[in-house]
């Protein structure tokens, strides 16, 4: 038995994420264990259809248990994103390496990136910050500085992919964890790349085709090409534009204060933000906030934290429970090698899960207003606490 970890969002799954279960598969995983965003995902969006239905069709799919990544989690920075759910996996006692994808392909090379990375952070803090005073990101200030001396990590740590796997592997560092990485080489379509090759399209041009109402199903399986255009049809695809209204007006009665206290806010970015409440659209309000400094991507996020009530103290608190989504008969193995080595309790009720500490009991109503969101971003708006009565997928077949 050797059970890999997954961190994903299938966003929806496509034919990309297919190869990556395959090929860990090859890798000699018999069980396959996958942390999975929930409703909310890290480009600060909404995903296209409910978590559930997800979790789901990737059990159907390749997977054998599937564990929500908290929404906080999911709407952080890469190196919270990774650390959360790399937390999540290390945390089950039961999980034997980390497979993901990267554009370079090669394990070791992202470990010297990642030391090099570590090591530029800590000795080249001054000269990070000062980059950053002139607008830049910190992941551009940390690449120009690494370019300085040693460009060959600095090009590593410019792919999106590449980026996410060195935080999986800081992660993976940060908890001593005996999970060992694993990287498949990222094939054809590029990540938000708007070309399609050989069955293969980045999920972000797949959302749109999806929003344009275009068939999808050359890129993934016929039971997710069903299942989108069920949802389609059923009003059960999310779009974050729905949101609108109620994020223009959570930020108009917010003072800068509050949203200061909004997690991923700093420098005086609260203030920026503020001086924005005057938009009358989404698209203006980022634009707006928007410099070289703050991408649109965070700021999504952030309107997204201060919608939700997300704040930085949630993100003082690993994730004191996980929640189970979906699993199958591997699965259940999974659960039961993970019985008597699990660090934190693993469930599927979140009224239970709940009742763990107080600090599980923010994790849930975190998730539960989140949800209650996410219902009026669907065409057809759900009722509030659904996660209450959500029932989790046993698929035994």
């Amino acid at each position: 038995m050797k059970v890999s970890g997954i961190v994903c969002e299938y966003n929806p799954f496509h034919n990309g994420h297919l190869y990556h279960i395959r090929k860990t598969r090859e890798n000699g995983a018999t069980h396959i264990a996958a942390v999975m965003s929930g409703n909310f995902v890290q480009r600060g969006d909404a995903a296209v259809i409910d978590k559930l239905e997800r979790a789901r069709l990737a059990v159907r799919s390749g997977a054998d248990l599937v564990i929500e990544l908290p929404v906080q989690y999911c709407l952080a920075s890469a190196e919270n994103f990774a650390a959360g759910a790399v937390y999540l996996l290390d945390s089950l006692g039961a999980v034997d390496e980390i497979s993901f994808g990267s554009e370079c392909g090669d394990t070791d090379r992202l470990l010297k990136a990642m030391e090099t990375v570590d090591t530029a952070a800590l000795t080249h803090a001054d000269e990070i910050k000062s980059i950053m005073e002139k607008g830049y990101t910190y992941p551009r200030a940390l690449n120009s500085v690494v370019n300085g001396y040693d460009p060959g990590a600095a090009a590593i740590i410019a792919e999106p992919n590449n980026t996410l796997a060195v935080e999986y592997l800081r992660a993976l560092k940060r908890f001593g964890s005996d999970m060992k990485p694993f990287t498949v080489k990222r094939v054809n379509a590029r990540h938000d790349g708007s070309e399609t090759e050989n069955g293969f399209a980045s999920a972000s041009n797949i959302r749109d085709m999806i929003e344009r109402g275009a068939d999808t199903s050359e890129f993934m399986t016929p039971e997710w090409a069903e299942a989108i255009r069920s949802a389609a049809k059923n009003g059960e695809i999310a779009a974050l534009s729905r949101l609108e209204r109620v994020m223009l007006y959570k930020l108009r009665s917010s003072t800068a204060e509050e949203i200061g206290q909004i997690c991923d806010v700093g420098q005086g970015l609260e203030h920026r933000i503020y001086g924005a409440r005057m938009a009358g659209s989404i698209d203006e309000l980022l634009f707006t906030v928007k410099t070289k400094r703050y991408t649109m991507a965070r700021i999504r996020r952030i309107m997204l934290a201060l919608l939700i009530g997300i704040t930085k103290e949630d993100m003082k608190h690993l994730p004191p429970y996980g929640r189970i989504l979906a699993f199958n008969e591997r699965g259940r193995e999974i659960l039961a090698r993970a019985k008597e080595r699990a660090k934190i309790p693993y469930g599927s009720s979140i009224a239970k899960l709940s009742q763990l500490s107080d600090t599980a009991e923010r994790f849930a109503e975190l998730e539960i207003r989140a949800s209650d969101v996410y219902g009026l971003a669907l065409e057809t708006v759900t009722s509030a606490e659904k996660d209450y009565r959500a029932k989790i997928m046993i698929d035994m077949e």
